[in-house]
């Protein structure tokens, strides 16, 4: 297997990226619920599970960011033979998973009411502290941080992390699954051990 992808399969940097970006969502979201199922509200343990929860979600965006620039300088393998519809939901899939993995960590820095302290090695400051929203929203729209950070929140929470990435998440799964036990194809196996 090379670094890079080829017309057959994809190199180990997309599949760490992929893989990476997989395990980071999962782990966003186990900081998540466990913060709003276990823990009590100003408590240490909330604290630290708010923490995680943001400090991964900067490093999906940073991973994100990468494996679009990854996508765009690396061939893409060929799909596997299939009909139109077929192929036309895989585009599609893959373009919204891209637009949520774009979105989910931009909405949840630009909502979050805190600094990220990352990892507890360094401090990201909040958007809400930052030159650009104090001078174009705040100056220039005159929109004060809760009138802003209302929709955001709504975006992230609600519309994204409630139910659009679960949903799109389970239809990846399930596809890749289909590939594999049905149609016994290379679409898994491309993205995983490259072998068959």
């Amino acid at each position: 297997m090379g670094i890079r992808n080829n017309s057959y399969d994809y190199g180990s940097i997309a599949k760490w990226l992929h893989w990476s970006v997989a395990l980071l969502f999962l782990g966003s979201y186990i900081s998540v619920y466990y913060r709003q199922w276990f823990t009590q509200e100003e408590t240490p343990e909330n604290w630290i599970a708010l923490q995680l929860h943001l400090s991964i979600g900067v490093t999906i965006g940073a991973l994100v960011l990468l494996r679009i620039f990854w996508r765009l300088t690396n061939p893409t393998p060929r799909l596997e033979p299939g009909s139109r519809l077929e192929h036309i939901a895989t585009h599609t899939g893959h373009f919204l998973l891209y637009v949520v993995m774009i979105l989910s960590p931009l909405t949840g820095y630009l909502g979050t009411g805190v600094n990220t302290e990352y990892f507890f090695l360094f401090e990201i400051p909040q958007f809400a502290d930052t030159s650009f929203f104090t001078n174009i929203m705040q100056n220039t729209m005159g929109m004060t941080f809760k009138q802003f950070e209302e929709p955001i929140d709504f975006i992230h929470k609600e519309v994204l992390g409630e139910w659009l990435v679960w949903l799109l998440i389970l239809g990846h799964a399930l596809a890749a699954l289909y590939h594999h036990f049905i149609k016994k194809d290379r679409t898994l196996v491309r993205m995983t051990t490259g072998n068959k």
